[in-house]
C-alpha cells in the first residue's frame, strides 16, 4: 500500500510539472519536448530527487507513447498514398542511408573501436525520432504541409529498413554469425510483408469491422488493435512502430476521422511520458566526460540529415522554405538509437563509452531538433530566403557557343 501511494505522489507530482511545463513552453512559442527532457534528467538516475517508485509506469508509458504517436501519423494517409511515397522517395532513403550511417560509423573507427562499434554508432546516427518528429509537426500544425508526405515517406523508410536492421545487429552482437543473422532477417522482411498486404488490400475490411457512431467502442477497438499488432510485431523482431504506423494506414473514411479525434488526449498524455522517461533513464554525471565528442558528431550528422530533407524535398519540386522545413523536421533522432544502444549494452561486448555518447548524442539532437524546426518560420530567416531567390534570379545566364 505505501508502494503504491508513494507511486501516486510522483506520477501525479511530475504529470502536473509537465502541465505546468506545456503550459510554459506554450506561451513562448515553443515546443515542450527539451522542457520534458530536462525534467527527466532531474528527477531521474543521478538527477537532483531520484523517482524509485514511478519508474516501472514510465517505462510502460513511454511504450505507448511512441505506439500512439505513430498510429496517429499513420490515420493522416492512405495506404495508395504510403505506397506512391514510398516508390517516389525510394531514392531519398538511400542518401539518407548513406549521409547519416556512414558518419556515425566513421566516428566510431577515428575514436578506435572495433567494427561492431561502428555498426552500432552508424544505427544510432542513421534513423531520425519519429515520435519526436511526429510531435513536433503536431505541435507546429504541419501535418497537412506539402512536404509532410516528403518527411513520412524518409521515416516510414527508415523503420522498415530499421524492421530489417535490428535483427542483423542482433545476431552480429550475439555472436551467432550469418546463418542466425539470415533467419533472424528472414523472419522480419516476411512479417513486413504481410501486414503490408494486409493493410493495403484489406484495409477497408478492419474499418468496417469498426463503427465510427459508438465512440467508447470505437477506442477500445482501435486502441486494442495497435497494441495488439505492435506487440506481435515485436515479438517477431520486427519493429512495434512499424506495426503500430501500419494500423494506421489500414483504417479509413470515417472511422480514421473520429479515431483521431478519441486518440488524440492519450497521444499527448503518453507522448510526454515517452519523452520524460528518456530524461530519466539518462544519468547526468556519464554526461561531461562524452560531452564533445557528442556534441561534434550531432553537429555534423544534424547538417547531413538537414541535407537528405533538403535533397528529398527538392526532387518532388517543393519550394525552397519547404526543403528547410523538410529537412530541419528531420534532425531530432530518439527511440530507435536508445534501443540499438540497448542491444549494444546488453550484449556487454562492445565499447563501454558507447551507452554515454548515445545517450548523449540522442539528447542533443532531441534537444536542439525541435528548436530548429522553428526555424523557417522566423521572419529572419523568410526574409534570407527571399533575398537568396532574389539573387539566383539576377545571376547571369552563362552564354554557350
Amino acid at each position: 500500500m505505501h508502494d503504491f501511494t508513494t507511486l501516486l505522489i510522483e506520477v501525479g507530482a511530475l504529470l502536473l510539472l509537465l502541465g505546468l511545463l506545456g503550459r510554459l513552453s506554450q506561451r513562448f512559442g515553443l515546443s515542450p519536448i527539451p522542457l520534458y527532457l530536462l525534467a527527466g534528467l532531474a528527477f531521474g538516475h543521478g538527477g537532483l530527487l531520484p523517482l524509485a517508485a514511478s519508474e516501472e509506469f514510465f517505462a510502460v508509458g513511454a511504450e505507448i507513447g511512441v505506439i500512439l504517436l505513430l498510429v496517429m501519423l499513420g490515420l493522416e494517409y492512405s495506404a495508395n498514398e504510403l505506397v506512391g511515397n514510398l516508390r517516389s522517395a525510394a531514392p531519398a532513403g538511400l542518401i539518407d542511408g548513406v549521409f547519416n550511417a556512414l558518419p556515425g560509423a566513421a566516428f566510431a573507427l577515428l575514436l578506435g573501436w572495433d567494427w561492431v562499434a561502428a555498426l552500432v554508432l552508424g544505427g544510432i546516427t542513421w534513423v531520425s525520432s519519429s515520435g519526436v518528429i511526429a510531435k513536433v509537426l503536431a505541435d507546429l500544425g504541419r501535418l497537412g504541409n506539402r512536404e509532410t508526405p516528403v518527411i513520412l515517406s524518409v521515416l516510414v523508410i527508415e523503420d522498415l529498413a530499421m524492421a530489417l536492421y535490428l535483427p542483423l545487429v542482433t545476431a552480429v552482437l550475439a555472436g551467432t554469425g550469418l546463418l542466425g543473422g539470415g533467419i533472424a532477417l528472414t523472419v522480419a522482411v516476411g512479417t513486413v510483408l504481410i501486414v503490408l498486404v494486409v493493410a493495403i488490400r484489406y484495409g477497408h475490411l478492419i474499418s468496417s469491422a469498426l463503427s465510427a457512431k459508438d465512440p467508447e467502442a470505437l477506442l477500445l477497438g482501435v486502441l486494442g488493435l495497435t497494441l495488439l499488432i505492435a506487440g506481435i510485431a515485436a515479438s517477431l523482431q520486427v519493429s512495434a512502430a512499424v506495426g503500430a504506423f501500419l494500423v494506421g494506414i489500414a483504417l479509413s473514411g470515417p472511422v480514421a476521422h473520429h479515431a483521431t479525434e478519441l486518440l488524440s488526449p492519450l497521444r499527448d498524455l503518453f507522448a510526454a511520458v515517452f519523452f520524460v522517461f528518456f530524461g530519466l533513464t539518462t544519468d547526468p554525471q556519464d554526461i561531461p566526460p562524452v560531452l564533445l565528442p557528442a556534441l561534434a558528431l550531432a553537429v555534423i550528422t544534424m547538417a547531413t540529415k538537414t541535407a537528405t530533407g533538403y535533397l528529398a524535398a527538392r526532387r518532388v519540386g517543393i519550394a525552397e522554405p519547404g526543403r528547410w522545413r523538410t529537412g530541419l523536421a528531420l534532425v531530432p533522432r530518439g527511440e530507435f538509437s536508445i534501443v540499438i544502444a540497448g542491444l549494444a549494452v546488453a550484449a556487454g561486448s562492445v565499447e563501454p563509452r558507447l551507452a554515454a555518447l548515445a545517450a548523449t548524442y540522442v539528447l542533443i539532437t532531441v534537444v536542439t531538433g525541435p528548436i530548429l524546426a522553428r526555424l523557417p518560420d522566423f521572419p529572419w530567416f523568410k526574409r534570407w530566403l527571399r533575398s537568396r531567390a532574389a539573387a539566383q534570379r539576377q545571376m547571369p545566364v552563362p552564354i554557350h557557343d
